[in-house]
């Protein structure tokens, strides 16, 4: 009982020092004139950052050998540029790869180690620049705090104390084995959640120093609300596991009125925006027509009429494709006929 109690309790200790690190040093992290010099993600973890890189590397080659890639260079350099500015202005400390895929879900995601995607989707459901580099800021907080690595190190901590456990007292400690391997998920769930606070107080904080309007964060997910209602399948399963969206409104709202101090004027849009949007609407519209577009290509089915009548023809002798433009060979040229030696030679004179 002993050992299984010291166990446990390295565990839930591990899970406390694994939680989001807000919690140690809310003052200053809450500072945004310290973006850069604080420690962000700090906590127990089995990821070195080398390591770190060396794994988000693997899965962005998985995530690249199953996706189509967006190769416009304008959308691409725009895409990046953006996020790199919010790199600039954030905790980052891994150097980032920021990739274009073509795809209508709404989302943007980041691996391990700075590999991070931008979905088409978000571009063309985005309506200012700001909403955009809200959403980019965020997936580039998760880097930051190293949520990908501290989550997994949690799960081997957890996986590994669990499994110790059947070796304790026979059929009690199988059972403790069955009821952690229960509870796991749900664990993993309120640790998510908790990430995903702490990665929405991260990323207003990052759009903010980069000078964007940290209220198109609230107008973004106002509409991914609605996304949600209207057509459930273009937001990604992913929306499942964070925090309720109304709670996220209300939570940002509360932060940027209580931690960011009051700007006179901050970047909406740019005209730049307007342009890589046009230009990915015009690229959908030339690979998927709409229904009811006069210049998409359709299929028409042959008519009864026209089938019978063709009926009637054949029957009668008459092929119906007697007026079809028909390929024939040239016939062969005959040979001359060989001359008589005894004939004149000009038969005219």
């Amino acid at each position: 009982m002993k050992l299984r109690d010291r166990l446990l309790g390295f565990v839930v200790a591990c899970c406390l020092a694994g939680a989001p690190a807000l919690a140690g040093d809310k003052k200053k992290k809450a500072d945004v004139s310290q973006i850069g010099n604080r420690d962000v993600g700090k906590g127990i973890n089995f990821y070195s950052l080398e390591r770190e890189v060396a794994l988000g590397k693997a899965l962005a080659q998985e995530v690249e050998r199953q996706s189509k890639l967006v190769d416009d260079p304008v959308v691409t350099e725009y895409v990046n540029r953006v996020g790199q500015n919010l790199v600039r202005n954030s905790d980052a400390r891994v150097p980032f790869t920021i990739k274009v895929i073509d795809s209508d879900e709404i989302n943007a995601f980041a691996l391990p180690g700075g590999f991070f995607y931008v979905n088409t989707g978000l571009v063309l459901a985005a309506d200012e620049e700001a909403e955009l580099a809200g959403v980019m800021a965020h997936e580039i907080a998760h880097v930051t705090a190293r949520h990908a690595t501290r989550n997994a190190t949690k799960a081997e901590l957890v996986q590994l104390a669990s499994i110790g456990l059947i070796f304790i007292g026979g059929w009690p400690g199988f059972g403790i084995h069955q009821a952690a391997s229960f509870l796991i998920p749900l664990k993993f769930l309120q640790f998510s959640r908790s990430a995903e606070r702490e990665a929405d107080f991260l990323g207003l904080q990052y759009m903010y120093k980069a000078g964007y309007d940290p209220n198109a964060f609230i107008s973004f997910f106002e509409k991914v609300r609605g996304e949600e209602k209207k057509r459930p399948g273009r937001v990604p399963k992913a929306f499942s596991t964070h925090p309720p969206t109304p709670e996220r409104i209300v939570k940002a709202q509360e932060e940027i009125a209580q931690v960011l101090p009051s700007r006179p004027e901050y970047i909406v849009t740019t005209s730049e925006f307007s342009t890589v949007k046009a230009r990915l609407a015009r690229l959908e519209m030339g690979r998927k027509p709409k229904e009811g577009d006069p210049d998409r290509p359709t299929l028409r089915k042959r008519s009864e009429r026209a089938d019978k009548d063709a009926e009637a023809q054949k029957e009668a002798g008459d092929s119906p494709d007697d007026d079809r433009p028909v390929l024939k060979r040239k016939p062969d040229k005959p040979p001359d006929k060989p001359k008589d030696p005894d004939a004149p030679s000009n038969p005219g004179s």
